[in-house]
């Protein structure tokens, strides 16, 4: 073997042993997220835009329907994120888990409120179904809150429980309900019926932590490092879905598994300038969230201090070494 031949095979096994030392050197963690709704964005954004490696982690990232599940995951260490909404976590606090938020991407509903085109303003639902997902979610919150913004009686409505938005949108199309809350791209297609759009309730006044990142506090408490490393990949993601369209898009296009331009590009618009960055929690969505407890720990919950259910130490840290401000001094924002 040539001295050349050698020198190349050493090179080559070199370049190999350090790349397999880099993939070692990058530790393992799991997150879930809840469902294929755009607002889940934040976590696909981290992860097709390799910013989790980017910041020293090796990411897998799995849906877990239903919040109680994915807490029972975190909960059992066979995840040690999950994003999800806020309830869920306050929840499991109340009843003395050991879990925490850490982040906040989305301070308000998803939704906007559609209904049949001969309803073209809010106080024409008075005496109209509206339909919901079910009674006692963030669903439900959404538009008791929008009536109350409003000045419409809650009791000049009725709201019946109708499941998943693709039923909602064939109901409110035959008649059977009034009008009922959706998110994109089922929006776009109920403008193509010709519904009205109400009102998009990310523009109004109401807070809800709708997407929040949780883990456990135990987890935070000894792995603090991972989960800095973890806020700063997810933060950057934000970012890029705020800031860049076309990074944005393709990982709408890839998630929702959508090739329609039109549809991928309503839902980036809707979304996009939504996320929270910092992800920092709206207090008073906080309290929104809040009223979603079942009634016998409605107590427990008011009486208890909120910092209980959150814990901003790790974005107080990044905001502190100038983490944020970098990305805005980047782009002059």
């Amino acid at each position: 073997m040539s001295r050349t031949c050698s020198q190349f095979i050493l090179a080559t096994l070199l370049a190999f042993s350090a790349l397999y030392g880099e993939a070692l050197a990058q530790e393992q963690i799991m997150i879930s997220y809840a469902g294929f709704g755009g607002f889940q964005a934040p976590i696909w954004a981290a992860k097709d835009l390799e910013l989790f490696e980017k910041h020293g982690l090796n990411a897998e990232v799995l849906m877990i329907p239903g919040g109680s599940r994915s807490i029972q995951a975190l909960l059992s260490g066979a995840i040690h994120f999950q994003q999800g909404g806020a309830p869920a976590v306050i929840s499991a606090v109340v009843g003395g888990a050991d879990v925490v938020m850490v982040a906040t991407a989305l301070n308000k509903f998803p939704y906007s409120i559609v209904a049949q085109k001969e309803i073209r303003k809010p106080s024409d639902l008075q005496g109209k179904k509206i339909g919901i997902v079910n009674f006692g979610g963030s669903n439900e919150l959404a538009v008791v809150l929008a009536l109350k913004e409003w000045g419409i009686p809650r009791q000049s409505v009725t709201l019946m429980p109708a499941g998943e938005a693709a039923v909602r949108l064939v109901a409110v199309a035959n008649g059977a309900l009034d009008a009922t809350i959706l998110s994109p791209p089922e929006t776009l297609k109920a403008a193509e019926l010709g519904m009205s759009t109400l009102a998009h309730l990310g523009e109004m006044k109401a807070a809800f932590p709708q997407i929040i990142i949780g883990t456990r506090r135990s987890f935070l408490q000894k792995n603090r490092e991972t989960v800095k490393r973890f806020m700063r990949a997810y933060t950057e993601g934000i970012y890029e879905l705020r800031t860049n369209k076309d990074k944005a898009m393709k990982v709408y296009a890839k998630r929702l598994r959508q090739t329609d331009t039109k549809v991928v590009e309503e839902t980036c618009n809707y979304f996009a300038t939504k996320f929270s960055f910092p992800p920092r929690l709206d207090r008073e969505g906080l309290r929104n969230a809040l009223s979603l407890i079942p009634q016998r720990s409605l107590k427990a919950a008011a009486s208890a201090d909120p910092e209980q259910y959150f814990d901003e130490s790790v974005i107080n840290e990044l905001e502190k070494e100038g983490f944020f401000a970098g990305f805005l001094k980047a782009t002059g924002r």
